[in-house]
């Protein structure tokens, strides 16, 4: 009986060692680090290691979210005012696809302890609700856009979203050069991927 029970003492501590990890870990991987379809360099889309970052990857989410931004916000114009399907289309798909990232990178912010706008010395100049930002429309650019309607709308739309995503593709490829976190990172080349792509859509929408 003393054996039998040492035996089955010994089983229970050597599964114990096997499954465990602590903090949520299993099998030495942290949970939820395995998501279909989502690769952010070992984390979920959510997270970034506090402190494996630099300043690139602080000023990337903070242009980067008011950049992401706008672009909700024209594609919520076009749903309202366009009567174009296909151009209908692909602003719900931008807004899809940036208000998550939107999201994600408000969160990194966050773990890293910065606030959403630059620090003073890191303001860009004439900044207008983002205008001084690669592709952006100031203010008064933008209250003219959301008053149009139809075509006027949808050829507006696909003219501006294109520099916009041009914008977005350069400072993706910025911190794709300069950037130390690996899910900001990740999330760069999924921009420069993606929008390279709509930009090729939107040019033969244009010459239709």
């Amino acid at each position: 009986m003393k054996k039998r029970f040492l035996v089955l003492a010994a089983t229970v501590l050597i599964g114990a060692a096997a499954c465990g990890g602590g903090d949520g870990e299993a099998g030495g991987k942290p949970a939820g680090h395995d998501m279909p379809g989502h690769d952010m360099g070992g984390m979920s889309a959510g997270t970034a290691a506090k402190g494996d970052h630099n300043d690139q990857d602080v000023m990337f989410a903070q242009m980067m979210i008011p950049h992401h931004r706008q672009a909700v916000q024209m594609s919520k114009v076009v749903a309202a005012g366009s009567g174009d399907a296909e151009v209908k289309r692909l602003a719900a798909r931008i807004e899809r696809a940036q208000a998550p990232e939107i999201q994600t990178m408000t969160g990194w912010l966050k773990q890293w302890g910065a606030g959403e706008r630059p620090a003073a010395g890191g303001q860009m100049p004439g900044m207008d609700h983002g205008a001084g930002m690669p592709g952006m429309m100031s203010d008064a650019q933008m209250k003219k856009f959301s008053g149009l309607k139809g075509a006027a709308l949808d050829e507006r739309f696909l003219t501006m979203m294109i520099e916009h995503h041009e914008g977005a593709v350069t400072m993706a490829g910025d911190e794709l050069s300069k950037g130390a976190n690996g899910p900001a990172k990740t999330l760069a080349q999924a921009i420069v991927t993606t929008q390279r792509t709509e930009i090729a859509t939107m040019r033969s929408m244009l010459k239709k």
